[in-house]
């Protein structure tokens, strides 16, 4: 007699009796976090709804991925050339705050307790997987430094060793450029993504960041 889970697990593996239906399912569960029973969920959900409604998510997505823009300042997502944060007059453009990807934007724009710009890298150096400073928004953050009146640097990065890699990379190459470099206070857990943070943890290592050093 099969066990409750292995039957789960084999039940979800087996050809659904509609090719279309087991395409959609395949795609759905390319998703992050989504298996093949959750997939079969979402797929049979639109199934039963209305026509307009898979019409409008797939237009959505379809939209998204051929429209949407990276700013040609910051490299946060955006529907315009530039982002609106880079944008808003009312931002401190003196502070940027330098993240790995633009989730790490939205997270720290979560805490609403920061008012600078932001700079996106792109990722983390990592030379296991092959990712060098090369690979990296690192030399359109020093024209920006270089081109403005930038007077503090804030590295939110992952308290990871891909992020002390990087923070350690990005000090020597800021070091000859008069400007101050902080980073966030070690609220936020070693080992830890930037985006699974607390806002409130986050928030508060934010403002009581700390002059950066190597360690």
């Amino acid at each position: 007699m099969l066990n409750g889970l292995y039957y789960n697990t084999y039940f979800y593996r087996v050809e659904l009796p509609s090719k279309l239906l087991d395409n959609a399912v395949n795609e759905f569960s390319r998703l992050p976090g989504v298996g093949r029973k959750t997939a079969l969920r979402y797929v049979l959900h639109l199934l039963r709804n209305e026509k307009d409604s898979s019409h409008n998510l797939a237009q959505s997505i379809l939209n998204m991925r051929t429209q949407i823009k990276f700013c040609s300042t910051c490299y946060n997502v955006s529907d315009t050339e530039v982002c609106s944060i880079c944008t808003n007059a009312s931002r401190d453009k003196k502070i940027i705050c330098v993240v790995q990807d633009v989730r790490d934007v939205m997270a720290v724009e979560n805490t609403g307790m920061y008012r600078g710009l932001y700079h996106v890298l792109g990722g983390l150096i990592s030379p296991i997987d092959g990712i060098g400073p090369a690979d990296l928004f690192i030399d359109a953050l020093l024209k920006r430094i270089e081109n403005n009146e930038v007077t503090e640097i804030i590295f939110a990065l992952s308290a990871t060793t891909e992020g002390d890699t990087t923070a350690f990379y990005l000090d020597r190459r800021l070091k000859p450029l008069t400007v101050s470099i902080s980073t966030l206070a070690r609220g936020v857990p070693v080992g830890d993504e930037l985006e699974y943070t607390d806002e409130v943890t986050l928030g508060r290592s934010l403002q009581n960041r700390v002059p950066y050093q190597k360690g």
